[in-house]
């Protein structure tokens, strides 16, 4: 029979430590200023997102985002120019805070489909996680910005403004896919994880 597993001390630690590093990669430009594209802060968190869901799989991964995403509705300033609150999530950047969840997720399932991923699988499944990051927020911010922002900008407009960051987020992308692989290796082949995947069967 199988049953859903519940949350360990090791769990929790590594969703605590990706939502740390997710608060970290959005605030990387109060300590490298010039980090920015027209005053918008460039961002590690699809970097950090992608790889929760590819190391974590995407049960540990999507929890680590939702938790990233409630400390800072919560209050805590842990959102891109140390921003918290409910406003930044109905602003033009929420729909990334949105999607780096379902990215998480998807990211870690596909891992999950292969019994011993290889570089190839990594590279799938975060091209198909930054793929879902900038489909969702790019048209969340057009909608955001013309319906209720009332800041009009046309829906190219809107792609070439994110096509900035893209490169960046590209590049990161691949270097997170090259080195998933020897971490994921390293991390499923400790006794801790072993054991987990045992006692899901019983």
């Amino acid at each position: 029979m199988q049953t859903k597993p519940r949350f360990r001390a090791l769990d929790l630690t590594l969703i605590g430590m990706f939502a740390a590093l997710m608060a970290i990669g959005a605030n990387i430009t109060s300590w490298a200023p010039f980090l920015q594209v027209a005053g918008v802060p460039l961002s590690m968190q699809p970097f950090f997102a992608i790889l929760a869901g590819v190391l974590l799989g995407s049960r540990l991964g999507a929890t680590s985002m939702v938790v990233y995403l409630l400390i800072g509705l919560a209050g805590a300033p842990v959102f891109a120019q140390f921003k918290a609150g409910i406003g930044v999530l109905v602003g033009s950047t929420g729909g990334f805070l949105l999607s780096y969840i379902i990215a998480a997720y998807l990211a870690g399932k596909i891992i999950e489909m292969k019994k011993d991923p290889t570089l190839p699988t990594f590279l799938i499944a975060s091209f198909v996680g930054i793929a879902l990051i900038y489909i969702i927020g790019t048209n969340y911010m057009f909608i955001a910005v013309n319906y209720w922002l009332e800041a009009p900008m046309s829906y190219v407009t809107a792609w070439k403004v994110m096509a900035f960051f893209g490169v960046k987020d590209v590049i990161f992308t691949i270097f997170g896919a090259f080195i998933s692989p020897r971490i994921y290796r390293a991390v499923y082949s400790s006794p801790y994880f072993s054991n987990q995947q045992k006692s899901v069967v019983s």
